[in-house]
């Protein structure tokens, strides 16, 4: 997992494939695509709008701490992103909220699993980390652009207060360099753990 052992040019070269890749994705129907063409055997994760999100608001962030060359190579990206987003709106937006819902599915296995076998649980959970950091980069996009769904946060309400029941509190569980880009306010589940029995 990227999110372990963090480096800038990993998370750079994982959104330039993203963003190289966002047309034909984002008009097409699979949620989630091959970036850069890599196909099966491919290094690189899933392309999804939220998993390019997650990325180019963390780099942003680091922008400061970036080679001239770097920060270029994101502009680059960023702007890819913006030419998409404005010729593909209204693809990109039900993207993001089927990406967002289906995330939010997802999670109702970890809860079976953690009824299940803690052990489990608590070994798997830094997939459920990941899932839960891309809905919430989804849902700050959207609150940027202005899109509104209610039956979305009901159902993030619901299945925060069902993790809320399985975590206690921990050390930041990712890579300590990104601690700075993840506000405990926004995301709580970043800093917390299940127990393992």
């Amino acid at each position: 997992m990227a999110e372990q052992g963090y480096a800038i040019e990993q998370d750079l070269k994982e959104a330039e494939a993203m963003a190289k890749s966002l047309v034909p994705y984002v008009h097409e129907e699979p949620l989630y695509g091959q970036a850069g063409g890599g196909g099966f055997f491919s290094k690189l994760p899933s392309l999804t709008v939220g998993a390019l999100l997650m990325r180019l608001r963390r780099l942003e962030a680091q922008r400061d701490t970036m080679t001239p060359a770097q920060q270029s190579r994101l502009d680059a990206v960023q702007t890819r992103h913006s030419e998409v987003l404005k010729e593909w709106r209204m693809h990109y937006e039900k993207k993001m909220l089927r990406e967002a819902n289906s995330r939010l599915d997802a999670m109702g296995q970890f809860f079976e699993e953690c009824n299940q076998n803690p052990r489990s649980c608590a070994g798997n959970y830094g997939v459920e980390a990941s899932r839960r950091t891309i809905v919430q980069e989804l849902v700050l996009a959207m609150q940027q652009m202005g899109i509104a769904d209610d039956d979305l946060q009901t159902k993030l309400r619901a299945v925060d207060g069902k993790l809320r029941r399985y975590v206690q509190p921990s050390d930041f569980v990712w890579d300590a360099s990104l601690q700075p880009y993840y506000p405990q306010r926004d995301f709580w589940w970043l800093y917390t753990r299940p127990q393992a029995q």
